[in-house]
């Protein structure tokens, strides 16, 4: 089959980089997702303890927060592919020492948040390096949305076949398998970033300080309120709704009164929603209004939340955490692609660090937030409260967002 005959939902396989990088990660994140749903349940399991989940998840977001400014700063200053070489590698290591710390079966809570700290450290050189990388892996230029919309695919995915593989595996196995198999996973992305071949880097020719790299980026975002709202939308998202998978382990033990397992599948359930809205972000046509997707999505993912909080009962809980999966990651996954094709090309870097600080720097706070609600409240409460949240934030952002085409016509009069 000719690469021009692939179907308009997966063109950007005509991409030989980006279908390489595609591979390797959705093995790698396959693992990824299998060592995130297994941290979570063990510490659960260690302290029954929803607010101790929030501080596992802030220290792994946290550091992200505090340096991703400077991971934009180096992503802009050097070869991003040579950047995601140096983090791959770096996360494979530290799941090689959570692996080998857990099947010791020596191991306390703080040597668990140690590591989550680390992870964070390498994400905040990761994630703004890797992202604008797609645009240097897709030739042509009219394949780069549907590139943006498969990588998020991609990760929904993994969302829905990484937690069912690792509640299956805690439940037979233990959680160092997880950490062991998702070390493993790195090699393919490993293997794919080293089968790619890249234009020669070309620095700057005067690099900047940090500082004046640092204020170039705010300046350029304050210049284009259109972006900079995106941020504002993405960070109200991650403190106060995204964080719902706090309460997932706590669902899945007590208001279910299962297992590891029925941690998976809820887990699982979410992600196959996730995959599927994906999809259909994937599949918008050239010239659609993403952000009426964004927001629309927002409305189904408080529907959602609202609806399953109030459920007991699990086999009917499952149509709601779909509902769920459905909203929840494709918001971010819409104005990730909007921030994408709207900002400069010289600003990329710096404006996903930005990104990576909404998401980053919200969502541990966010965590740390909603696991002490829960203590108080009980979970079904704290979730009804993000439901809730979720439908004011999207009636709020809708004239703050949506006029954007009215108002770059009036300003051009």
């Amino acid at each position: 089959m000719k690469a021009d005959s692939l179907g308009g939902t997966f063109r950007a396989f005509r991409n030989r980089n980006y279908a390489l990088f595609f591979t390797g990660q959705s093995i790698s994140q396959i693992g990824t997702w299998m060592q995130r749903t297994a941290v979570i349940w063990v510490i659960y399991s260690l302290t029954h303890s929803a607010a101790m989940i929030g501080l596992a998840m802030f220290a792994q977001q946290f550091p992200s927060f505090l340096l991703s400014l400077l991971g934009g700063v180096v992503a802009d200053r050097y070869p991003r592919y040579r950047i995601l070489l140096v983090t791959q590698t770096a996360s494979m290591g530290q799941a090689i020492l959570l692996a080998a710390l857990v099947l010791s079966g020596h191991y306390v809570i703080w040597e668990l948040l140690v590591l989550s700290i680390i992870l964070g450290v390498i994400n905040a050189f990761d994630v703004p390096a890797r992202q604008p990388l797609i645009h240097e892996m897709v030739n042509r230029k009219e394949d780069l949305p549907n590139a943006i919309s498969l990588n998020s695919a991609m990760v929904n995915m993994a969302r829905l076949i990484g937690p069912a593989l690792s509640g299956l595996i805690l439940q037979r196995f233990s959680a160092g398998f997880c950490f062991g198999l998702n070390a493993v996973s790195f090699l393919a992305v490993l293997a794919s970033l080293l089968l790619m071949t890249f234009a020669p880097f070309k620095p700057a020719a005067v690099p900047k300080k940090v500082t004046a790299e640092l204020a170039e980026g705010f300046q350029y975002l304050r210049a284009t309120p259109a972006l900079s709202r995106l941020l504002f939308f993405m960070a109200g998202m991650s403190l106060l709704v995204l964080p719902y998978d706090t309460l997932e382990p706590v669902f899945a033990k007590v208001v279910f009164g299962g297992n590891a397992a029925t941690y998976g599948y809820l887990s699982g359930c979410v992600g196959l929603g996730a995959l599927a809205g994906t999809f259909v972000l994937a599949s918008a046509k050239k010239g659609a209004d993403l952000r009426k997707f964004m927001l629309g999505s927002v409305v189904v993912l408080g529907g959602g939340l609202s609806l399953f909080s109030r459920t007991s009962y699990f086999p009917l809980a499952l149509p709601f955490a779909l509902l769920i999966g459905l909203g929840s990651l494709t918001p971010m996954a819409a104005a990730i692609a909007i921030l994408q094709t709207e900002a400069a090309a010289h600003m990329r870097g710096r404006v996903m660090s930005y990104v990576a600080m909404a998401l980053f720097g919200m969502l541990p706070l966010g965590s740390l937030l909603i696991g002490a609600i829960s203590q108080k409240t009980g979970a079904p409460l704290a979730m009804l409260g993000q439901g809730v949240t979720a439908l004011l934030i999207a009636a709020v952002c809708y004239p703050l967002l949506i006029p954007k085409p009215s108002i770059q016509g009036s300003e051009t009069t």
